[in-house]
């Protein structure tokens, strides 16, 4: 489950990179590897690096569309907003493995599924550039079937095709604002009286703004391959449970990059949407 979390994780951070053309086939699969760093939690100063598996899987269906870059239903769609499903995910933690919450329980790890109702503001022709508003809105449970809160996470996507010299290139750019419920917050930053010590006070995490992401990636579909890398920059200046005693850093980085081999695709093709 660790694995399969991280790696949702990983490829979950390459969502603004759609791949746009005229036709393509139903379905394709592959097989590759994900390498990730990232902090063990938002604050940490402390970081962790997983070389993975990672599964290459797409479906474009009618009403459903499945690959490394989202999973969109097609239930409600308009040439100006549609309604998909957003998925994110937050890597377990080993309490004892880290200084700022050395003696506190673990973290399970947390899967966050939930709709994102997207605005398409500007459509360019050809649909090399596009800018949407996405608005996702996502319980959030641990693996242990637990929901520890809610996350709002408005965002302003930019997707451009065919960037450079190199026709095949596209570049994805994100930036929004985070917001969770106290249920959420507390479940990562609060410290029980009976954990506290003489360097990490007691405290007890409020729900509200938590802080910004900007997140910027590329990927090309070559021959019989696809390639993927993303840096994100997170920042928690200004978020509510700036003040606990487990955040440690107020930026952070993630980084990390994908290459599958595709070794199936449909005979059957169909059109893709700008």
């Amino acid at each position: 489950m660790r694995w399969l979390t991280i790696t949702t994780m990983a490829l979950a951070s390459l969502i603004p990179l759609r791949a746009y053309a005229e036709e393509a086939p139903l379905w394709e699969a592959g097989i590759g590897v994900a390498y990730i760093n990232f902090p063990y939690y938002r604050g940490s100063d402390e970081r962790k690096t997983y070389v993975l598996p990672a599964p290459y899987l797409v479906y474009r269906g009618d009403f459903l569309q499945v690959s490394h870059e989202h999973v969109r239903s097609l239930l409600f769609k308009s040439d100006a907003v549609e309604l998909d499903i957003s998925v994110n995910a937050a890597v377990p933690v080993n309490s004892n493995d880290t200084v700022a919450r050395r003696g506190m329980p673990d973290l399970a790890p947390t899967i966050e599924i939930g709709p994102s109702l997207n605005f398409h503001l500007i459509r360019s022709e050809g649909g090399k550039a596009n800018l949407d508003l996405r608005l996702p809105l996502r319980p959030v449970w641990t693996t242990k079937l637990e929901r520890t809160g809610w996350l709002f996470q408005p965002q302003f996507n930019i997707d451009v095709k065919d960037v450079g010299d190199n026709a095949g290139w596209n570049l994805g750019l994100v930036a929004g604002l985070i917001f969770a419920d106290q249920n959420y917050n507390r479940y990562f930053y609060d410290v029980d009286p009976v954990y506290s010590t003489p360097t990490r006070s007691a405290y007890s995490a409020p729900g509200g703004y938590s802080g910004g992401q900007f997140i910027v990636a590329t990927s090309k579909r070559f021959s019989d391959f696809w390639f993927g890398a993303f840096a994100k920059w997170d920042t928690l200046n200004g978020a509510v449970f700036a003040d606990s005693p487990l955040v440690k850093k107020r930026q952070n980085f993630t980084t990390g990059f994908a290459i599958s081999w595709i070794f199936g695709q449909s005979q059957t093709m169909v059109k893709i949407d700008p």
